[in-house]
């Protein structure tokens, strides 16, 4: 049967135990691991794009993309505290519905970590080069963007790729350490910006409110791009298996962090609204708006800079940092400029955290090549898989807009969620009787409101980013078919896990010291 292959639950968690990854996160760590992934790029870069969709509606756009993700986050909570094992959605959907939906739902991910880290690459690098420039430092175009920004190679991309991706490599206490370094910086940072603005809000920026209407270049397609600004919650998730008590910190984990954030993205974006700079879309010579990302817009915003105007909000790569100068403090826009530059990474951190523990899992589950599972002897972290993942997201980030792989990186997404709260329902009637230590409340109501409104935004999303879901959903089902289906542990009957050690960080021995 097409669909009749599932694991159970109870196979699931057995495996995690015997084959498992070290246990040594808390809910603490947890909530700051996830605002260390949520916060970034969506907030401190992809305002602007926001800005250039929806104008100060873009506020809406925050709400509507925040509350899908509250919706798919409870929904996350009660099979996270189920299952508390490596793989987030795909090991859910493995569980529920069946291996084919399992392995599409993990190749969705892989397009969500990877192109979504290497999108955060590139905002971190928007702010490097903007705060070189303050300094007077000019770093050559053709090594500060990619060919579509009319450069040849994003270097400070690639640089914070390869950095981050040694990091994930020596190993995730180390890595959750840092992480909540740099979350204070960022929470500061934010602070300071919504004190600074907030006073000297001008409420005349805020109309027209929404000059775009609602549409893919208005409101709610404002709100699938900038969707990407709260995605980070669920790599959460993909860290239940090692965290200690996980059917209690997972939950405080995954709704505390977003929560938190979600205040801020509104305080913030309120206090870019109402600056000197305003929000307002800009038009072409017929009054058409202007697509982000577009050679047109960048155009339109080469030309208002040549008049004289201060750069507007919709062109600056550095949102949040050109917002402080242009209300007067030069320096503390340069402050602003330092802590993305030094806490952007730590976005970059989760999203590969979350890729290389979904690619392990797959490969654990037999469906991908086992040296992929190899564990580090010294370091304990699935090393192989983490460089692969490192050198993909360093590839993608040196060529490719930030825009452009944020939507992507939406695509797969939103897929994962819906699968997710329909994978909610689903277990909740096949087998009730399983204990749940977090139950979503209003289930009926929640899962199909998570399924809607994940349908939606992916509906509103550009048409490249949705044929890129549809296109690279083709070639996994190509190598499912070739590759995975003939190699699965459940397909070929195997219960046990294999006795390898280097596939079972628990029973390796440790290294001689």
């Amino acid at each position: 049967m097409l669909f009749g292959r599932t694991k159970s639950l109870d196979a699931i968690l057995a495996t995690a135990e015997k084959k498992g990854l070290h246990r040594s996160l808390g809910a603490f760590q947890l909530t700051l691991l996830g605002i260390g992934a949520v916060i970034g790029t969506g907030i401190f870069v992809l305002t602007a794009e926001a800005a250039q969709k929806a104008g100060p509606a873009m506020m809406i756009s925050f709400v509507i993309a925040g509350a899908v993700c509250a919706v798919a986050a409870l929904c996350y909570s009660e099979l996270a505290s189920m299952v508390p094992v490596a793989g987030s959605a795909y090991t859910y959907t493995y569980a529920v519905m069946g291996e084919l939906l399992a392995w599409m739902v993990g190749w969705a991910l892989i397009l969500e970590y990877a192109v979504g880290a290497s999108a955060v690459a590139v905002g971190w690098s928007g702010y490097f080069v903007g705060l070189m420039k303050s300094w007077g430092l000019d770093i050559p175009l053709a090594l500060a963007a990619g060919p579509d920004g009319g450069g040849i190679l994003n270097l400070p991309a690639v640089v914070i790729s390869l950095l981050i991706t040694g990091l994930l490599i020596v190993g995730t206490q180390e890595s959750a350490r840092v992480t909540a370094i740099l979350v204070l910086v960022k929470v500061v940072a934010l602070t300071v910006f919504v004190a600074l603005t907030l006073p000297v809000l001008n409420g005349a920026h805020f109309e027209p409110f929404i000059p775009n209407g609602w549409g893919t270049y208005g409101v709610v397609g404002a709100a699938a791009s900038i969707f990407f600004a709260y995605v980070g919650f669920d790599a959460v998730s993909t860290a239940a298996e090692e965290t200690v008590n996980p059917q209690r910190n997972v939950p405080i984990g995954l709704i505390g962090s977003l929560l938190f954030c979600t205040v801020f993205y509104l305080l913030v974006a309120a206090g870019a609204i109402g600056s000197p700079l305003g929000a307002q879309p800009l038009r072409d010579a017929a009054g058409a708006v202007l697509a982000p990302g577009t050679s047109e817009l960048t155009a339109k915003c080469q030309s208002v800079v040549a008049t004289g105007l201060a750069e507007p909000l919709v062109c600056s790569k550095e949102a949040l940092a050109h917002v402080l100068r242009s209300v007067g403090y030069q320096r503390i826009g340069d402050l602003m400029g330092i802590a993305a530059f030094v806490a952007l990474p730590s976005v970059v951190l989760m999203m590969m955290f979350g890729q290389t523990r979904i690619f392990f899992v797959m490969a654990r589950d037999g469906l991908l090549p086992g040296k992929l599972a190899s564990v580090h002897p010294k370091f304990k972290t699935p090393h192989v898989v983490t460089a692969f993942t490192g050198i993909v997201v360093t590839l993608a980030a040196a060529f490719l807009p930030v825009g452009k792989l944020a939507d992507y990186s939406n695509s797969g997404t939103l897929f994962a969620f819906a699968m997710v709260a329909l994978a909610v329902m689903v277990l909740r009637r096949r087998d009730p009787a399983r204990h749940r230590p977090f139950r979503t409340p209003a289930v009926n109501i929640v899962a199909p409101l998570a399924i809607i409104g994940c349908i939606g935004l992916y509906l509103n999303l550009p048409t490249l980013a949705k044929l890129v879901l549809i296109v690279w959903g083709a070639v996994g089902l190509v190598i499912y078919f070739a590759y995975s289906r003939s190699r699965s542990h459940v397909g070929r009957g195997i219960v046990e896990v294999d006795s390898d050690p280097n596939l079972q960080p628990e029973l390796a021995q440790k290294p001689a010291e």
